[in-house]
């Protein structure tokens, strides 16, 4: 495999056909070569991806390298932040030997600048983004009507997550707050508490269909945690110690049944 990964994602196909989306960086030290968003197929029985990939997509040079990928619940669609250009929108198309990507321009996010994050709502119905400037945007899906543009939402958003009935969106900030919105209108939700030593760094909603909560990765003092909070109260419940180090990335597996760090 060429090139440094700078982002990837699962892409959920049709029940048996496992896809992951990567972006590639491919500078070299002396020219300026293109990025990359490869496609490759995963065979769960090897854990292993396609020696080569199903599809390629090569970015304009003009737009930098690839930073932060959200792929539509339904598989068809994925979104990619630049570094230069904005986010661009790709459709994925065709059987898995002859896969086909064309990309299609974003309008509102066109200029938007890098984002840290991306999410889709579970229903597929919301994407929102989350800038490096501290901008948050939610929009309507596939519409791209624009139902919040809140340009100082945070000093700059770190992660975010919709809950699993699509209701609320949460999103925490590099300076260890975080604040929840709803999907539906946009408006605040509520601020997360949090004690003066804590910084809350990523945030995942559960996603078992059980009695819903929030679990955000905590950084407490020199310690590293794992917080949980109730959804109906946005009070903590409480926290343990899962890691010894602080987390980079927080996931939910597709089932909901593990969290992973």
């Amino acid at each position: 495999m060429q090139g440094t990964v700078t982002c990837g994602s699962w892409i959920r196909g049709p029940e048996n056909l496992n896809l992951v989306v990567l972006g590639k960086s491919l500078k070299k030290r002396d020219s300026a070569s293109p990025s990359v968003l490869e496609i490759f197929s995963f065979d769960p029985q090897t854990a292993s991806l396609s020696n080569s990939p199903q599809v390629t997509y090569v970015f304009e040079e003009t737009e930098g390298e690839p930073v932060t990928i959200a792929v539509h619940p339904s598989g068809d669609d994925f979104v990619c932040s630049t570094s230069k250009g904005g986010c661009k929108l790709l459709e994925l198309s065709g059987q898995e030997t002859k896969l086909k990507l064309l990309a299609k321009e974003l309008p509102p996010l066109h200029d938007a600048g890098p984002q840290n994050c991306m999410a889709f709502s579970v229903d597929g119905s919301k994407f929102a983004t989350g800038g490096v400037d501290g901008r948050l945007r939610i929009l309507e899906w596939p519409s791209l009507r624009i139902i919040l543009d809140e340009a100082k939402a945070h000093n700059s958003v770190r992660d975010m997550d919709f809950s699993l009935d699509s209701e609320f969106l949460a999103s925490t900030s590099t300076d260890g707050s975080a604040r929840i919105w709803k999907a539906e209108d946009g408006s605040a939700v509520a601020t997360l508490t949090r004690n003066s030593d804590e910084k809350i760094e990523l945030c995942r909603f559960s996603k078992d269909g059980m009695k819903p909560f929030l679990f955000c990765a905590v950084q407490k003092g020199d310690k590293a945690v794992t917080s949980v909070y109730d959804i109906s109260t946005w009070k903590k419940i409480g926290y343990k110690r899962l890691l010894r180090k602080p987390a980079a990335i927080m996931s939910i597996s597709l089932d909901g049944k593990y969290l992973a760090l």
